[in-house]
């Protein structure tokens, strides 16, 4: 994830698979949900790309189990924050239902991605994918078949498919964004382009680095301890400053 255009660039790790798995969801519902009306076959096959990857990755783990005890846990945690001197309580008060009401329809929702394993025409289209160039008509007539539909026919079956993963996006989203917020920046020093610190049982370190010297992180480490190792985009003939200043939160 990436500050387009800013002075800085900033980078996510995750710390542990749960949280690896869902950034990987998250990249994926944004592509999803931002795609532009499908009326040609590359932005067509980018979008089923998207969707196969999706439906792969729902298929590791019980997620929505994970989701669940998250959201649980985090309405916990704002519980202990009721009542105290100078919190806004109805600020707290509103995120715990908005938590409940998530962890009730996620619960509720069928089997993630249930609906669109079952559709015909994904389930052709993700047969096809693993094949080099097997988007051809003649691979997939019934794609082809179905770009020559109504637009607003299109229209309507891609909302339609999208709705279906309204209940995980929601979840996903509001875990994610409480969790980014759970932990501030700070301003940290590299040296010799190396940096480690204890993680405190984190689940994503956020670094904001100055796009200036066209460096990114090489990150190792776990909940409890991590280290990051600065590189140049250019292998070759990029510098790594002795000192670089750069903002981290571990969330």
């Amino acid at each position: 994830m990436s500050d387009v255009y800013s002075a800085t660039v900033l980078f996510e790790h995750p710390l542990n698979e749960k949280m690896r798995t869902w950034l990987r969801l998250e990249f994926l519902l944004q592509q999803l949900y931002r795609h532009p009306a499908l009326s040609e076959i590359a932005n067509a096959l980018t979008f089923f790309r998207t969707l196969a990857d999706l439906l792969d990755v729902l298929e590791r783990g019980d997620i929505r189990s994970e989701m669940i005890k998250e959201l649980d846990r985090q309405q916990q945690k704002l519980l202990q924050w009721e009542g105290v001197p100078g919190v806004d309580s109805e600020r707290v008060s509103a995120l715990r239902t908005d938590f409940k009401r998530c962890a009730t329809t996620l619960m509720a929702a069928p089997r993630l991605g249930q609906a669109l394993r079952e559709d015909r025409l994904i389930g052709a289209v993700r047969q096809r994918l693993s094949i080099p160039g097997g988007g051809c008509s003649f691979d997939l007539p019934a794609l082809h078949i179905w770009l020559h539909l109504p637009q607003p026919q299109r229209d309507a079956q891609v909302d339609g498919w999208l709705q279906t993963l309204d209940p995980l996006n929601a979840a996903l989203t509001r875990i994610l964004d409480i969790v980014r917020h759970s932990g501030p920046f700070k301003n940290q020093i590299s040296l010799n382009g190396f940096f480690q610190d204890n993680a405190e049982e984190g689940d994503l370190l956020r670094l904001r680095i100055p796009v200036e010297h066209q460096l990114y992180p090489q990150v190792s480490g776990h909940k409890t301890r991590y280290a990051i190792r600065f590189l140049s985009l250019d292998s070759e003939n990029g510098v790594v400053p002795n000192r670089l200043p750069f903002e981290l939160a571990c969330c």
